[in-house]
């Protein structure tokens, strides 16, 4: 599942546009050495990173079932496509929402 984070936080961090993914059906191949971490109290996750690079990753260190990846760090086209926006009240003025996927002004809620 692909969506767009409008919150401050994922905007300064460069994922705003992420994926979940199933721990059990990632696997990171190479680099897992150049991988930094951010972390934060006030945060769910742990904000991942290239040491070498500087590229946003998501939180792919994570040890829940399923973790946000950052969308701009894969290489390959992906198949997902957006599916919402959260925290929409928080977009800046200058940001145009081009697609037709959900908007919610926070954390999306199940219908």
């Amino acid at each position: 599942m692909m969506a767009t984070c409008h919150c401050s936080r994922c905007r300064k961090l460069g994922i705003a546009t992420f994926v979940f993914v199933q721990a059990k059906d990632f696997r990171l191949l190479d680099g897992s050495d150049s991988i930094a971490e951010y972390e934060t109290a006030d945060f769910k996750y742990t904000r991942c990173f290239c040491k070498m690079c500087g590229t946003a990753l998501g939180e792919i260190t994570s040890s829940d079932p399923s973790f946000p990846l950052a969308a701009n760090c894969l290489d390959d086209p992906v198949a997902a496509r957006n599916r919402f926006h959260e925290f929409v009240a928080s977009k800046p003025d200058w940001y145009e929402i081009c697609d037709a996927a959900r908007q919610f002004p926070g954390h999306p809620h199940r219908d």
